[in-house]
């Protein structure tokens, strides 16, 4: 395939723009912070919030409360019923539907064009321009890209209307001349049931030129061991001797990778981790060498960032990008070409660079456990568990753990389900490994596993295979952006997966 020279200019022209936001982060934040202004000041929330007045940060922060999807849901009920004008000038007729992992009633968050082209858009574009000038030696744009996108159907509130996962409606609005270079065909690619939906995708793609895969790690191992089933193939690269670069998000990679390696082992396969969600697409891995991803300052979005410690105050305090610091942790905050105003993303991050500004997603803001002071955050059990697989040969393909709680006689513990793809030592020697890795990552845990103080060993239980996939099945939430919550500080979703313990089940 021959590489048009419109389409390097545009990808030099996009590697321009990073350059610049790089180079001035703060006036970046500042430009795009007064672009969105300046554009809601007529829409029904800029007035209310006199947006038209607000002339700094400081005022903004001052008139406009912080919102999550609960206190924004009436503003976006009226829009989901056809009002426009609300949150967001431009027409809004398509939603990115998402139920999260801490809730059962679906969000459904405003996708305006702007969102779409200026966010979205632009920012998967960035990730490619990011790798290409890494590897400047790449054949990827000789062939497509294969996509796990999500399903979508008509909003029967609004027959103008339309939603889907966030992955869906990029899909179903990609311009014609883009999907060419994509596989598999959008009828396939936008099925709702997931199950038929991957034997759909692993016989339409194999005969196709793969060179980059996207997609959340989970339903692409399942996609991959089924194309190697039909194809019979040793590993990926039989099937398409082309393929360089996996783009993985959505949860964290490391207790992945080792799979990935034995599916492609090759040293000329890449991997780039992006940080796209159902309200924007925040970053996107730039250097493969480096921990942490290029937050992306000039795609419609301005952020801010909640110190940890100001969780749950009446009125807590944000930072700017100028004041953050490194490795600490901070609840994201967006205010969005999508209308969404001083939104809490539910997410985690730290930063792991000041120049550039990078980022690392650390876990959720409901997703934790510290039952007994112990502080433990989702990156710190990926990483134990990457240890402990390390150590042991084990590949682990799904978890989620839980506080057991002290009673009279015993004292508390951490109860895991974790789900095997490959177990070769006993289950209690790698719950030894994951105790002892934990403790290494955590030294809260540490302090409250020491002689048994507070926490004893962990209880892990094996599930059988496809067993959290049953969960979701049964929750509704099977396929698309839906995934298993690592960790809970309380019990009620594990007490609902140990029913799964049963393969019978």
């Amino acid at each position: 395939m021959i590489i048009s020279p419109a389409f390097k200019g545009y990808i030099k022209l996009r590697q321009s723009a990073i350059d610049n936001f790089m180079l001035n982060p703060i006036d970046t934040q500042q430009k795009v912070f007064n672009e969105l202004i300046g554009s809601a000041q007529f829409t029904e929330f800029g007035k209310q919030f006199d947006f038209a007045r607000i002339n700094s940060i400081t005022e903004f922060k001052r008139k406009v409360p912080l919102n999550d999807y609960e206190s924004l849901k009436p503003y976006i009920q009226r829009i989901l019923e056809g009002q426009q004008n609300v949150l967001w000038p431009s027409q809004i007729t398509w939603f990115a539907k998402s139920s999260g992992t801490t809730s059962d009633k679906s969000k459904f968050i405003p996708v305006s064009s702007e969102s779409l082209n200026d966010t979205h858009y632009r920012a998967g574009r960035d990730v490619l321009a990011l790798y290409l000038r890494e590897q400047p030696q790449s054949t990827l744009t000789s062939g497509k890209c294969l996509i796990l996108g999500g399903s979508h159907q008509v909003n029967q509130l609004n027959a103008a209307s339309f939603f889907g996962d966030i992955s869906a409606v990029m899909l179903q609005n990609m311009p014609l001349a883009v999907q060419i270079f994509r596989t598999p065909e959008l009828s396939i690619a936008l099925m709702n049931e997931w199950e038929a939906k991957i034997e759909r995708m692993a016989h339409s793609t194999i005969k196709e030129n793969v060179t980059y895969i996207a997609g959340v790690p989970t339903w692409t191992i399942v996609l991959i061991k089924r194309i190697l089933e039909i194809t019979g193939a040793g590993n990926l690269l039989d099937v398409w001797p082309n393929l360089e670069l996996y783009i993985h998000g959505g949860v964290n990679f490391t207790p992945y990778r080792r799979q990935f390696e034995q599916f492609v082992p090759s040293p000329n396969m890449h991997y780039r981790e992006t940080y796209n969600a159902s309200e924007g697409f925040f970053a996107g891995q730039d250097r493969e060498d480096e921990d942490g991803m290029l937050l992306f300052l000039n795609h419609g979005i301005f952020y801010e960032f909640m110190p940890m410690t100001e969780y749950g105050s009446t009125n807590p305090v944000t930072l700017q990008l100028k004041e953050v610091e490194l490795y600490k942790n901070y609840a994201i905050v967006i205010s969005t070409n999508g209308g969404l105003w001083r939104y809490t993303v539910g997410d985690t991050v730290q930063f792991t660079s000041l120049n550039p500004y990078r980022i690392k997603v650390t876990g959720r803001l409901k997703h934790f456990i510290n039952a007994f002071g112990e502080e433990v955050i989702v990156d710190n059990t990926d990483n134990a568990l990457a240890i402990a697989c390390a150590e042991t040969g084990a590949t682990v393909v799904d978890y989620s753990a839980a506080p057991v709680y002290m009673t009279g006689e015993t004292n508390g513990a951490h109860e895991w389900i974790i789900e095997f793809d490959h177990l070769p030592v006993p289950l209690t020697l790698f719950t030894t490994l994951l105790d002892k890795a934990l403790q290494a990552v955590n030294s809260d845990y540490e302090a409250k596993r020491h002689k048994d103080i507070a926490l004893r060993m962990p209880i892990v239980h094996q599930m059988p295979k496809d067993g959290f996939k049953r969960w979701l099945k049964e929750k509704g939430k099977l396929g698309g952006q839906h995934k298993v919550p690592r960790l809970k500080n309380d019990r009620v979703q594990l007490e609902e997966m140990l029913v799964f313990l049963n393969p019978e089940i």
